[in-house]
């Protein structure tokens, strides 16, 4: 949706189709619509589950025929917010929860809280008094196209898993011994293996010279494991001899090899398609720095945060955003746990990258074995540590200064930070 200005130098709004309110809650949505054509106002309540969210969102846009929408919700809820944000075609009103409150107090003098009023509330303010608001137009067009290319690709990469799974199960009915010469069965070395010796009776009738030239082609030269693999071949006895169970298992295999080949080809066509355009976002040498991030994971990271600096207010609300941050419940007895409401696919994206750091990043390194040595378990380990690398990325994606890690060691000295005595001794 393209920028436009008047005579003032003002942005113009787009002719919206409908104005959506939204009372956001830990559990549950409360959402009140107005059609613009029509004045005519809906209600409704949505699960706060981002797979639900982004179905329901998708309906709408379908439901209008892609025009525009004005979005409002109290600025505060930094997660929804940029949920929303990778949609062309809507425009947020963050309302300041300050604005909210005073709205409320005077409409509502007894101070009662109330979800479907409240939804009506703030459907009130983005429809009369949306002047006064700040608007927040769609992210730039490279950056939504990543979020969709990346999220594409998780997508593909789930499908593929679960694909391997269903070989794997039924490969362990009548040819496991597959699934012990190689490690990976979704190779294409494993594909090609299964499509010219389906059946174990098959492969033992080959001549040696013939497996060690296949082998060869796949660029697998040890001779050491060509001869255990041979080894194991020429020993190996049949699971079964249930032509029953051989001929159905064989033609399911057969399919899901071609499937597993399809999605191969689709996931690196998408991993082309990405990298060309992060290469070409200007916040590509920002994430790029990163100990660890690689190839894949530096695109996730610039979807996660976009170009918009104002959708967070500080490094602890994207923390919040990101599900990395822990919530914390009671006050006479506190219990601490994983943030359940938030997009898991950027939590993992955080929750990976801060993985891959720990080889590439001293401190990191040093954080992680602070962590274990604790008695926490790895993945609380690694938790915690991406929500120390977000204090960081956070400070470096505001300021647009590239993560340099010997002035952040030099930092951690200075401060006598105590991962500094953990840290290698400079030359």
């Amino acid at each position: 949706m393209s920028e436009e200005h008047n005579s003032a130098g003002v942005r113009e709004e787009p002719p919206f189709a409908a104005f959506l309110a939204i009372d956001w809650a830990d559990k549950t949505h409360v959402w009140s619509l107005q059609v613009a054509a029509t004045g005519q106002r809906e209600r409704g309540e949505l699960e706060n589950r981002p797979e639900l969210i982004e179905a329901w969102m998708n309906a709408l846009l379908v439901r209008f025929a892609g025009q525009a929408l004005a979005v409002g919700l109290e600025q505060s809820r930094g997660a929804l917010l940029n949920m929303l944000s990778k949609y062309e075609q809507v425009v947020l009103y963050p309302i300041h929860p300050a604005t909210a409150g005073r709205f409320r107090a005077a409409l509502y003098p007894s101070g009662a809280k109330d979800d479907p009023r409240d939804a009506e509330l703030l459907l009130e303010i983005l429809t009369l008094h949306r002047r006064y608001l700040r608007r927040l137009d769609p992210d730039t067009v490279e950056t939504r196209k990543l979020r969709f290319f990346v999220e594409q690709r998780r997508e593909l990469v789930d499908r593929r898993t679960a694909t391997s799974n269903r070989m794997t199960a039924l490969l362990k009915q009548y040819y496991p011994q597959v699934l012990h010469w190689f490690e990976n069965p979704t190779l294409p070395l494993v594909q090609d293996f299964l499509q010219r010796w389906p059946q174990l009776e098959m492969v033992q009738k080959v001549r040696p010279e013939t497996l060690v030239q296949f082998f060869h082609e796949h660029n697998c030269r040890s001779q050491a494991l060509i001869d255990e693999r041979l080894r194991l071949i020429r020993e190996a006895v049949p699971a079964t001899r249930d032509a029953a169970v051989l001929d159905t298992s064989m033609v399911g295999v057969n399919w899901l090899l071609k499937d597993i080949a399809l999605l191969r080809e689709a996931i690196a066509d998408l991993d082309h398609r990405i990298a060309e355009v992060a290469r070409a976002h200007p916040d590509f040498v920002l994430f790029d720095a990163l100990p660890g991030a690689g190839d894949v994971l530096v695109p996730r990271l610039i979807a996660a945060l976009g170009t918009q600096r104002e959708r967070f207010a500080g490094a602890t609300q994207l923390q919040s955003f990101t599900g990395i941050g822990p919530v914390r419940v009671g006050r006479k007895t506190e219990w601490v746990h994983v943030r359940w409401a938030c997009p898991k696919f950027v939590r993992q994206t955080f929750h990976e990258w801060a993985g891959h750091s720990i080889p590439h990043s001293a401190w990191a390194k040093a954080y992680y074995r602070q962590q274990i040595a604790k008695g926490n378990g790895h993945h609380s380990a690694v938790r915690s540590l991406a929500a120390k690398w977000i204090r960081i990325v956070y400070r470096c994606w505001v300021t647009r200064t590239p993560y340099d890690e010997s002035i952040y060691l030099a930092s951690l000295r200075k401060r006598n930070s105590p991962l500094a005595a953990a840290l290698p001794v400079t030359p």
